[in-house]
């Protein structure tokens, strides 16, 4: 039996491409300091810091703002100057920028360096998307995305545990471990990860008369990013809203929030990879993100159930990483498969200003409706959305089987 688990996972991850495998490194570094933002509102509204639930929602949507000029202007200069520059500017700027951070204390200043912050710091997701698109070898993209995805929640695991514990010494300390973690991330991409031909491109006679299509008028492209910007608006509750759910209304401690966080990046280390590799060849890509988005709302509803909070905050991690693991690795896929090597950039950036965009509203406008109402109805509007979303994702499924027929 063992023997044919480890067979198992040996099959899933064969196959791709080294420079994937580096990216990936890159990518666990980077994010096993990441630390600050799961943290922000915590720290924002901590006896040191002592601003309202609401200054700190909107600290979070100007992160999200930044983070939209930053996808949009990543995806643009990704498409000019090629991914590996952008990629090294974007984790050396990033870094940086959130030591600088973590020393102010005036609110204004605060939300000024939060949004030039997460500006540099976005831009490397597009940058990073094209990179893995561009480096997959064939056939292998969705697990390439995913082995992406494994490094991000790896690192997730780490930061938020030790997250935790650094935030109940000294919040401080988290701006000087993300601000290292980035630095140190883009020495190693200097390093070992030898930057493009001017062009970018592969060379490929099928790629040299592929069609250079606007993603702006894609019109089943921008549908997919209005259902992808639901699920972001909720998903994102989870490292902002939810953590202050599980203190203030459930009485957990940071180091069990941190423990959660990592038990939510663990999950998706253990299970997604060999979970993709049976899915990804049945080409169901928007079947599986409406079934993510459904595991998702009903992560949300079961924070309204009675019982030990320990427990009940623990469902809610099972079910919205299994959510993850079903919708995330195939919204990448999605738009991948879209794009092609000239336009790459622009579609990758695209997919990110959704995300971004959810990042900027779904904070400030849940904290206000908590604070007008509570915790409850939050919960019960989150889950509306995720499912108007999945039902979207399975109409967009009908229109391009139409489309293709």
């Amino acid at each position: 039996m063992s023997s044919r688990i480890i067979s198992l996972y040996k099959t899933a991850f064969s196959g791709l491409s080294k420079e994937t495998w580096l990216l990936s490194l890159i990518m666990l570094i980077n994010r096993s300091g990441t630390m600050v933002v799961p943290f922000m509102t915590l720290y924002l509204t901590s006896k040191n810091m002592n601003y309202t639930l609401s200054d700190a929602g909107l600290v979070i949507a100007l992160f999200g703002v930044g983070s939209a000029v930053g996808a949009y202007f990543g995806g643009k200069f990704t498409d000019k100057f090629g991914h590996y520059n952008i990629q090294l500017l974007s984790l050396v700027g990033g870094g940086i920028l959130f030591i600088v951070l973590g020393q102010l204390k005036t609110y204004w200043l605060i939300c000024i360096f939060t949004f030039l912050l997460s500006l540099v710091n976005e831009a490397f997701r597009p940058a990073n998307s094209s990179a893995i698109a561009y480096y997959s070898n064939p056939g292998t993209t969705t697990r390439s995305y995913s082995l992406n995805r494994l490094s991000i929640n790896l690192g997730w695991a780490v930061g938020g545990s030790f997250g935790g514990l650094i935030a109940a010494y000294n919040y401080e300390l988290l701006f000087w471990v993300d601000g290292l973690t980035n630095i140190g991330a883009g020495i190693l991409l200097f390093i070992f990860l030898k930057a493009p031909a001017t062009k970018q491109h592969k060379t490929n006679t099928s790629e040299a008369v592929t069609p250079l299509h606007s993603a702006y008028k894609d019109t089943n492209y921008l549908y997919f990013l209005f259902f992808v910007f639901l699920f972001a608006f909720c998903f994102f509750q989870l490292f902002t809203t939810v953590p202050n759910f599980f203190r203030d209304n459930l009485l957990l401690s940071e180091r069990y929030i941190g423990l959660l966080m990592a038990i939510n990046g663990g999950i998706i280390v253990a299970f997604e990879m060999i979970l993709i590799h049976s899915m990804e060849r049945q080409n169901r890509n928007l079947t599986y993100i409406a079934s993510g988005l459904v595991l998702c709302g009903l992560a949300f509803l079961s924070l309204l159930l009675p019982g030990s909070g320990a427990w009940v905050s623990l469902l809610m991690i099972f079910l919205i990483s299994a959510g993850e693991i079903f919708a995330m690795p195939f919204m990448n896929t999605f738009w991948a498969l879209r794009s092609n090597e000239r336009n790459r950039g622009q579609y990758a950036a695209m997919y990110t200003i959704a995300w971004s965009m959810a990042q900027t509203t779904g904070p400030f406008l849940s904290t206000k409706l908590v604070e007008a109402t509570n915790f409850n109805v939050l919960f019960y509007v989150l889950a509306g959305i995720l499912m108007l979303g999945a039902a979207g994702f399975y109409w967009l499924k009908q229109k391009e089987f139409k489309s293709k027929a």
